[in-house]
């Protein structure tokens, strides 16, 4: 199906198909350690992450005689469950690690003067390149070369952890060499070393019962297991869990910069980070909006959200605004699955296009303002806004849940992007200040009381055929996250590190 898309592609838009290159795109992870067999936990707990990742995805068990037996499939065009079924079956083991990835294969089995061990990550290196050579230069080592023709940059991390004596200084050595940010879990017999990222960019929260625990990066993932919340590992903290504890190995720091985007889009609507519900914060999102809006409530007959990530912030501007919410699209996702999601811009486009069923009932001669989580290269909204006209739409209104993105994400890379031009709103501003364009210039285009911003803004949405264009403020946005500011990081928004 995949090869048949992408060569109509080919055909219909004249253009050569390939898919990009990028390391250290978002994923999701799960581990468990029971005094019972933990392979069913994994299986089912790795699974609930499939909205994170859309191309690999891995199990590793600790079994009989300390072996690990380790599985990884492919995941673009088969959900993690079909997958993975009759291997979760065949597994045997009270330890073990799942994951979900966008990009590499993992977990990988390291064989190295710490014993053997599995490991996977998630995060984003930016300077893989700088570091393998030099392992290069130091040791005269190899690494495997994946499919890409790349090196697996959990390869490398492993690489870095074994440059030390022990494992909780190698895990802490390699996340200082990172440039980026990256979550390590490390599967040995002695137990399995869960490492959040030195800033706290991604959660790993520890769920507990009573014959052992497990580490999730989605809060969620555990409760149909019989888990309960136990605690959230703080930025940097490595710890040791085995069916009997979790002990803390390495203290947390004290600054954290968790990425705001888990709540406005990546995160399942059912988690929390930080004591902080997912779906509770796109909720006050949406009642921000409403009450910014210069749109009164009878020039709108009703309030949409683009699924999925969309609907929680429509919700709330519509409680907030007194407009009723409406569904006058619904995505059809029994036969396109989350997972076939590839990599090729011009076909995820149009994967988007074929899940959106309209409802023509609730569309035609209607007003409509439309709620999305973001707007980054435009493509998908500008689409879907022809596509509310085409079926009879009078208006379309839009209401990114985010500010204008200005910046590419350099720790967890959220987009696909590989260049900053792709993003809408820095083309936006090109065209009027030209590609290279002073940081005090760009800090003026992210001040939302500022003449630049408010031009940009216009602009956009003319360019994209949008009735008006309205988006959310950064400090409504913030403030409907509820934690403190300087724990956020809001890099792609207004460059602050």
């Amino acid at each position: 199906m995949k090869a048949s898309i992408c060569q109509m592609f080919a055909q219909n838009t004249g253009s050569r198909v390939f898919f990009q290159r990028k390391e250290g795109l978002m994923g999701g992870f799960f581990a468990a350690a029971r005094k019972q067999d933990c392979v069913l936990d994994v299986f089912f707990g790795t699974d609930y992450h499939s909205h994170l990742g859309t191309r690999r995805a891995g199990m590793a068990i600790l079994g009989p005689e300390n072996r690990i037996d380790k599985q990884i499939h492919n995941i673009e065009n088969s959900p993690f469950r079909t997958k993975f079924e009759d291997d979760a079956n065949k597994m045997r083991g009270n330890m073990g690690i799942g994951c979900i990835s966008d990009f590499e294969s993992q977990p990988l089995v390291i064989h190295s003067h710490h014993g053997i061990y599995a490991i996977t990550t998630v995060g984003r290196m930016n300077n893989l390149k700088e570091l393998s050579e030099r392992i290069f230069g130091r040791y005269g080592r190899h690494f495997q070369e994946m499919s890409t023709g790349g090196i697996n940059p959990t390869e490398l991390v492993a690489a870095l952890i074994d440059e030390k004596k022990n494992l909780i200084e190698g895990i802490h050595y390699a996340q200082e060499c990172i440039d980026g940010s990256m979550t390590i879990l490390l599967l040995t017999k002695r137990g399995i070393y869960c490492a959040r990222d030195l800033l706290g960019r991604t959660p790993l929260v520890i769920g507990r019962r009573d014959d052992g625990y497990c580490a999730s990066f989605e809060s969620f993932a555990f409760l149909n297991l019989g888990y309960q919340p136990c605690r959230e590992l703080g930025p940097g903290e490595i710890c040791i869990m085995t069916p009997e504890s979790v002990e803390t190995l390495l203290a947390p720091g004290r600054k954290m910069r968790i990425c705001t985007f888990l709540w406005v889009y990546y995160g399942y609507p059912a988690s929390s980070y930080e004591g902080v519900s997912v779906e509770g914060m796109r909720v006050r999102c949406g009642e921000a909006l409403a009450r910014r809006d210069v749109l009164s409530a009878n020039e709108i007959d009703a309030v949409a959200g683009v699924p999925d990530s969309g609907t929680a912030h429509a919700i709330g501007y519509a409680n907030a605004s007194g407009v009723p919410f409406s569904r006058p699209f619904i995505k059809y996702t029994p036969t396109w699955p989350r997972s076939f999601m590839p990599t090729v811009q011009a076909t995820r486009d149009f994967i988007a296009k074929m899940k959106l069923i309209p409802v023509r009932e609730l569309i035609d001669g209607k007003r409509l303002l439309l709620i999305d989580d973001s707007i980054v290269r435009g493509t998908q909204l500008r689409d879907t806004t022809e596509f509310l006209y085409k079926s009879g739409a009078k208006k379309v209104h839009v209401r990114p849940a985010c500010p204008p993105i200005l910046f590419g994400c350099k720790y967890l890379n959220f987009s696909r992007s590989t260049s900053e031009m792709e993003l809408i709103a820095r083309r936006v501003i090109a065209e009027e200040e030209g590609e290279q364009v002073d940081r005090t210039v760009l800090e003026e285009y992210a001040d939302p009381n500022s003449d630049r911003y408010e031009a940009m803004v216009k602009k956009l949405g003319e360019k994209q055929g949008f009735s008006s264009l309205a988006y959310n403020r950064l400090d409504d946005m913030l403030d409907a996250v509820g934690i403190p500011k300087e724990n956020l990081c809001t890099y792609c928004w207004n460059g602050r590190e």
